[in-house]
Order: structure tokens, then sequence, then C-alpha cells
């Protein structure tokens, strides 16, 4: 009869429906069912032997040993990383080119034009580790907290000198939002590299600066520096005893040293939640933990979603200081 079916041409459109859902399955899963099938390229974009380069050198030792395939340093310097992301943006979205971001990752956008989209060029796999940033002032100086500080750079307006490791980098971008939040009128002053910076304030040149914890805990130690606060929204597990800058006198402040692995945008999501899960496997090891707390560095995961959140949080935070501050790369 018209307009009806008949038993068999119902029983086969169940069948086609359920192959339908069946192949649609299997072409969501093949890809992560079947990779990695050769090595991985894990683009770094800074040279050997910074701390990108050892975060990204533990993962893809780790990885490698979970994926059962080599994950290769791929180490690209050049144009303050911006080399190297560039590479990686215009990578194959396969899963055979992953990149190690930095913080910087989240500065660059606001201080120059860039050859691709921070938020769009890439997918966010797992934020890894971060670490403290240390605001900390030559002991001869008479500030013994932040408040002390604040009250100190007011009395004496753009006669204290902090020193940076170079225009852009964390440590610069890290003491302008102090200055903003604090409302001071500080001098800084900037040199090529951690280096020269940390000499300076150790011959008491300048008064203080900000930076990573590694390169100054020596100094601390020693009591040539005296710090004052962490740069967290909790109190570091290395200086438990010493406050964050925000409950120390300066609501608000907030930088994170970070580090996690980006994909190019595009890359399948079953391949990006393989990576994701067995980078939260690796970071649950407790040999893992310890190498990063070895270079003053804690375990800090976050999954594809929440680090896309934070990646466009950090980019917006960075933008409203260079603005405010009228940053400019080539100063």
């Amino acid at each position: 009869m018209k307009g009806k079916k008949t038993p068999l041409l119902k029983l086969l459109g169940s069948l086609f429906f359920a192959l339908t859902i069946l192949f649609a399955l299997f072409a969501a899963t093949a890809p992560a069912a079947s990779y990695p099938s050769k090595p991985v390229r894990l683009i770094v974009p800074y040279p050997p032997g910074g701390t990108t380069d050892a975060v990204g050198r533990l993962i893809a030792a780790k990885l490698s040993e979970r994926l059962g395939k080599q994950v290769v340093m791929d180490n690209r310097g050049g144009g303050g990383g911006i080399v190297g992301t560039e590479i990686a943006a215009k990578a194959a979205p396969d899963g055979y080119t992953l990149y190690v971001a930095s913080g910087s990752y989240a500065i660059q956008p606001a201080l120059q034009k860039l050859p691709y989209d921070p938020l769009k060029a890439f997918t966010p796999i797992a934020r890894v580790v971060s670490g403290p940033t240390v605001l900390v002032v030559n002991a001869s100086l008479p500030a013994h907290s932040v408040k002390e500080l604040v009250a100190l750079a007011k009395q004496k307006p753009g006669q204290l000198v902090f020193v940076s490791s170079g225009i852009g980098g964390n440590p610069h971008m890290a003491m302008e939002l102090f200055r903003i939040l604090a409302n001071i009128d500080i001098k800084i002053v900037h040199f090529k590299g951690g280096g020269p910076a940390i000499i300076d304030l150790l011959g008491g040149h300048s008064h203080g600066m900000m930076g990573s914890l590694i390169e100054r805990l020596p100094h601390i130690k020693s009591g040539k520096f005296r710090v004052l606060g962490t740069s967290g929204t909790k109190r570091s597990a290395f200086l438990p005893d010493v406050p964050t800058i925000a409950e120390a006198g300066v609501p608000g402040y907030e930088v994170n040293q970070w580090f996690g692995l980006l994909a190019p945008a595009g890359t399948p999501a079953p391949i990006v939640d393989k990576l994701n899960k067995e980078i939260k496997v690796i970071l649950a090891q407790n040999e893992v933990k310890k190498r990063f707390m070895d270079a003053a560095t804690e375990v800090d995961y976050l999954g594809p979603a929440e680090f896309g959140r934070f990646i466009e949080k950090d980019i917006n935070q960075w933008s409203q200081v260079v603005k405010k501050a009228n940053i400019k790369i080539d100063e």
C-alpha cells in the first residue's frame, strides 16, 4: 500500500541508521586509535638551555615513553620566540607537530603585530607547570615589606631604580603591573638578559627587580637580596613564609610564569584528548614532580578548555598593562 513501509524497508532503514552512527563513531576515534604512527615533533621557540627548553625536554622524554613513538625536540629560536611560534602555527594540524608555550606567548600580542592570531592559531592541550615570580630588593634598601617599598617609592618618586632582563619580558611586565597597581613612580632600566640585571642589583647600582625564583634564590639565601613577595594567587611552596604581593599590600596583583603544550588549530579532538590524558598521567608521576620542583617550578595542570580561557585572560591582562604603561618594543 502506498505511503506504508514494508517490514523489509523498515529493517533496511534501521540498519542504515545504525551503520551511519557506527561510521561516525569510528571516524571520530580512528585518529586517536592509530596515533601516533611516526615520530612527533615538539617545537620550542627558544634555543637550548632555557626554562622553556627544559620543560619541553622532560615532557618529550616522558611522552615518548607513553606514546611508544619518539617525540623529537625542535628548537627554533629567533624573534623573541615568534619565529618558532609561527612555524608551529603553520604546521599541519595532524598531531605530529606540538608546541611548548610560555608566559611570553601572552605578552607578545600586546607589544607587536604577529604573523599569527594567538587566540586562533593553536588548540590548547594542557598547561603543565608554573613558577613563581619574586619581588626582590637589594638588602641595603630600607624596605622590609611590600608596603614599606610602596611607601618609600611614594616618598621618593622617580628615584628608585628597578632592573629587568629586557623590554617585554616577564620580569619587565611583572614590574610594570606592580607599578600600575601600587600607583608608584619608579624607574625601570633594561638589560640584555637576566644575568647582567642581577649583577647590577648585586653591585648596589639599582634597588630591586622581579624575576624567576630559581635565578635569584642563591642571592636570597646569601642575604644579598631580600624577597618581599611572590606573584601568584597563593604562597609559593618554595617560600611559604613569604606573602604574595596581593596579600602584602597590592590587591589584585597576579603574574604567572607558566608553560604548556599547544597544537596547531584544527588538530583532531580525539588526538588532543589523548595527548591531554597522557600529559595528566605524566604530571602525576613523583619523579616528574621532583624534577620540576628542582627547577623551582610546580606542576600546575589545566585541561584544554581551562587552559584556553587562561591564555585569553593572560593576553587581555598584558594588553591593558602595555596600553597603560605606553610600552614600545623599540624603546
